[in-house]
């Protein structure tokens, strides 16, 4: 159970960008992005930064995921 970036990555790759470019498009530190990856809770100032550079909502680049939830259960919720 926690968040996934998994949203995010694909924003990047669809964006031709790597974590790096990601980095310096919001001024944030290597440990931040690092955080992300292993899908670490960040601080809500990063995410809105993101949103902003993407021009996005908050559920375009993270989501929640219950573990042992199904897809089909999701729907439901």
């Amino acid at each position: 159970m926690g968040f996934s970036y998994d949203k995010l990555w694909k924003i990047l790759i669809d964006n031709k960008m790597n974590k790096l470019d990601l980095q310096q498009a919001i001024q944030t530190t290597p440990r931040t992005i690092a955080k992300m990856g292993k899908d670490e809770n960040v601080s809500m100032d990063t995410l809105a930064k993101i949103c902003q550079y993407f021009k996005c909502d908050i559920g375009n680049i993270i989501e929640y995921r219950i573990e042992g939830l199904e897809k089909d259960d999701k729907e439901k919720i």
